[in-house]
């Protein structure tokens, strides 16, 4: 792995006013299919504490951020309310949160998001926060659509800190350049007709500290397999 030069991990000092309301799922947790194109790696991230945005889904580069997102009612609302992972798009009634179930009674304060829940709709403040995954890496998943050699496509996944990743490549020995992958949706990268063998990959992180280019060989394999998920053995932050 090639770092050109470190990525720096940073945070929103300030809450934004907004509002936000909730959806439904059988298990209260996130939805296996959204716009983010996590998979079931959206449904149960952070424990199921995540969200769709509208404003902030910004064409996918939104997907993956993480928010603190607190309700504004001291009767019922906690002091540090839900910390959510972006997986997915939605629009709501003027908000910019559409909470998962698990997420929006992590709002209320104890015994009461049943009240919090009866609202349907709060007023919120939120800011942007550095993701963690405590003990897990960057990591690279085939998406399941990918078909071995001619197409492939990624799900960059467990992306920490607050950064995002805004142009993903790979390097071509044949002709000794790097091909740009194109944003499919979300989190998905593809491209038709990939190099032969195990890929190296570079990315383009965006973040306070300006752009930052990331790069490692070997990352994914010359046998890659769609639905397999590879580890890079490193961390954004």
């Amino acid at each position: 792995m090639v770092l050109l030069p470190a990525v720096l991990c940073y945070s929103q000092d300030f809450y934004v006013s907004s509002r936000a309301t909730f959806y439904a799922s059988p298990d209260s947790l996130g939805n296996p299919t959204g716009a983010c194109g996590f998979g079931e790696y959206g449904r149960t991230v952070n424990g199921g504490e995540v969200s769709g945005v509208s404003r902030l889904y910004k064409n996918g580069t939104g997907c993956g951020a993480c928010y603190q997102v607190r309700c504004k009612n001291p009767q019922y609302c906690s002091e540090d309310g839900a910390k959510i992972v972006v997986t997915d798009y939605g629009e709501g009634d003027r908000t910019d949160f559409i909470l998962s179930l698990r997420a929006y009674t992590k709002l209320a304060c104890p015994n009461m998001a049943a009240e919090l829940l009866a609202y349907g709709v709060v007023d919120i403040e939120y800011r942007s926060i550095p993701c963690q995954y405590p003990g897990s890496n960057l990591m690279f998943k085939v998406h399941e659509h990918s078909r071995f050699p001619e197409y492939l496509a990624i799900v960059i996944l467990y992306q920490a800190g607050v950064n995002e990743i805004t142009v993903v490549e790979v390097w071509q020995n044949d002709c000794q350049q790097w091909r740009g992958m194109r944003r499919a949706y979300g989190v998905v990268w593809d491209m038709a007709n990939p190099p032969r063998g195990a890929l190296d990959l570079r990315f383009q992180v965006t973040g306070s500290a300006g752009v930052k280019w990331m790069q490692m060989r070997n990352v994914i394999p010359s046998d890659w397999k769609a639905g397999a998920a590879y580890e890079t053995g490193i961390q954004l932050a």
